[in-house]
């Protein structure tokens, strides 16, 4: 079973072709609290590196899952270049369940946030074909059930980065806002949102406070009323995986 989170879609087309090639299922992190796991004789984790860590929303849906302790388990992260702690931070939230994580890896695909620092991840689209080799490469040694850890080291910075005293500032730079002279309700962004943490107030969207900052509200908004980093969002730097919809990424 691989087990993902996915905002723009990268990490759900990565868990889907190494799904694909392990003979293997995929199913949402958010579903898996309520599935019974425990004969999976194979455990994946595919998400994206956020902030030089793995998002938030991950750490707190693997804190409460239920898996197999003798199960082979490994983690492919997706990123835009460096993973810093995102795999160390799993793994070791893994380890307090007596669950060794066996292998590791990262596969780099556009960068969604990109468009926070007026870069426009469709720009990043030569990823696909520079690291499609390690796709393959990431599930042979996985089918080989290799004892092989890659980008799992910890890293001072970013833990440092995602401390709280530092993430409260630092998170408020990239956090979505919605313009309410843009939003028209039509509740996509309701509905693409993983943490369900968006909601009408008066016909506008309304952004809580649970938000893992995957973007995804910003990347699907029809009408671009959902800003970061205090920039208008440009429709054409609006990204999403050219494999994965919209429908693709609702929480059923």
């Amino acid at each position: 079973m691989i087990l993902y989170f996915s905002g723009s879609g990268n990490s759900l087309a990565i868990a889907r072709q190494l799904a694909e090639k392990l003979d293997e299922r995929t199913m949402s992190l958010y579903d898996a609290l309520d599935a019974d796991l425990l004969d999976e004789k194979r455990i994946g984790l595919v998400y994206p590196t956020y902030w030089l860590d793995a998002p938030m929303a991950v750490k707190q849906l693997v804190a409460q899952l239920t898996l197999p302790k003798k199960a082979y388990t490994f983690i492919v992260i997706t990123c835009g270049a460096l993973t810093n702690n995102a795999i160390w931070s799993v793994r070791k939230l893994l380890k307090q369940k007596d669950i060794q994580v066996s292998y590791s890896h990262k596969i780099r695909v556009p960068d969604s946030s990109a468009l926070a620092f007026g870069r426009n991840p469709n720009a990043q689209a030569w990823k696909f074909d520079k690291y499609a080799s390690r796709i393959d490469l990431i599930a042979s040694e996985i089918l080989n059930e290799k004892q092989r850890l890659h980008f799992s080291g910890f890293d001072p910075f970013g833990w440092l980065l995602n401390t709280s005293a530092v993430s409260r500032k630092v998170y408020r730079f990239t956090l979505p806002v919605v313009n309410p002279d843009k939003c028209v309700g039509c509740q996509i962004c309701t509905k693409v949102c993983p943490q369900t943490n968006i909601h009408l107030s008066t016909g506008k969207a309304c952004i809580g406070d649970r938000c893992t900052m995957c973007l995804s509200c910003v990347h699907f908004c029809p009408h671009q009323a959902v800003e970061v980093a205090g920039k208008t969002t440009l429709a054409e730097r609006q990204y999403h995986h050219p494999s994965i919809e919209m429908h693709d990424l609702i929480r059923r």
